[in-house]
């Protein structure tokens, strides 16, 4: 192994024990809220794309737990946030950790992933941009990724919390 190699190896694996690092103690936050809240549901941990990412599921169909998810997942963001915020505290780095409640974030995934691609289909049928809703920026980022797998390109515009995805035409 060359010298660069070797350090883009270690880099990797301390990206690597970080990531895990962040997941872990956002779930011991998570588990001391669904203590405080009564609530049953485990904790699943895993690397995606760069992130943390941390779920919280149930045996019991998830009834319990959509409680925390909320309103079209209101409650679920601003946990993820108060997640962040703790992950903050004990790292001292900035948290782009994903949470996911009850699948909510998953099933929320291939819904947008469906609507990114038939935006992009339109586009390319009609040539010219489609403006879509407003979306948060988990929505935006899942449609532009949508967008990107079908060819074309794709721009946030506006501001928060009217931010849009704009799908280009090639």
């Amino acid at each position: 192994m060359t010298e660069g190699t070797t350090t883009a190896a270690a880099e990797s694996g301390d990206t690597l024990t970080r990531l895990e690092q962040e997941g872990e103690i956002a779930a011991d936050y998570l588990e001391g809220l669904l203590d405080i809240a009564d609530l049953d549901g485990d904790i699943d941990m895993d690397v995606e794309a760069d992130r943390a990412s941390v779920s919280i599921v149930s045996d019991a169909g998830g009834r319990d737990l959509q409680k925390l998810v909320g309103r079209d997942g209101e409650v679920l963001e601003a946990l993820q946030e108060l997640t962040r915020l703790a992950v903050h505290r004990e790292t001292g780095d900035r948290s782009r950790l994903m949470l996911d409640i009850a699948g909510f974030r998953a099933k929320k995934r291939a819904e947008l992933a469906a609507v990114g691609a038939k935006a992009a289909a339109d586009v390319k049928a009609s040539g010219e941009p489609l403006k879509l809703a407003p979306m948060t920026p988990f929505e935006r980022k899942v449609v532009h990724d949508a967008v990107a797998a079908a060819g074309l390109k794709s721009e946030s515009e506006g501001e928060e919390p009217q931010r849009f995805v704009v799908v280009l035409p090639a």
